[in-house]
């Protein structure tokens, strides 16, 4: 069950989220949760930076995945909050630190175009999904498995 992989590349990751850690818990997680106890969960970056909280749990109606995390950041109790989309797959829980962990830099998070809860991008739009995920260097979550990330070669440029 916990893995120490924070990159991404295991299987386990194609369409989920990693989980690390030796923390348990009550009740059934971590490897199934209620999607209302990960709202206000902090996000970590690869250079231990706290970005922000866990606003939202988006999911693909039609598959029944988890397609993405809204993280919120900035503003002041909610009001001017920056909403930013990460793959689902791009996020590792820590369930040590009761945290979520992403291996990208702040910089790298900061530069996402963000959108505000009144102007909300296109979910559904794969032209927009595939640029998230390829900005995360992530598989998209629609896609099988084998496929691999067009046009990207290796890590995440950061």
């Amino acid at each position: 069950m916990a893995t120490s992989d924070l990159t991404g590349s295991g299987a386990a990751t194609q369409g989920g989220a990693n989980i690390v850690g030796s923390g348990v818990g009550e009740g059934p997680g971590p490897d199934v949760m209620a999607a209302s106890t990960l709202e206000d969960t902090t996000v970590i970056t690869s250079d231990a930076e706290d970005v922000g909280k866990i606003k939202e749990v988006m999911v693909d109606m039609r598959s029944g995945r988890i397609a993405y995390a809204v993280l919120s950041s900035g503003g002041f109790l909610g009001m001017g909050d920056t909403l930013r989309a990460i793959p689902w797959n791009a996020l590792t829980l820590d369930t040590d630190q009761k945290v979520f962990r992403v291996d990208v830099t702040a910089e790298r998070i900061k530069s996402e175009p963000g959108f505000d809860k009144d102007h909300w991008p296109a979910m559904a739009d794969s032209a927009w999904g595939s640029s998230l995920h390829q900005y995360y260097n992530r598989t998209p979550y629609w896609a099988p498995a084998t496929t691999p990330l067009a046009g990207v070669g290796g890590p995440l440029d950061v």
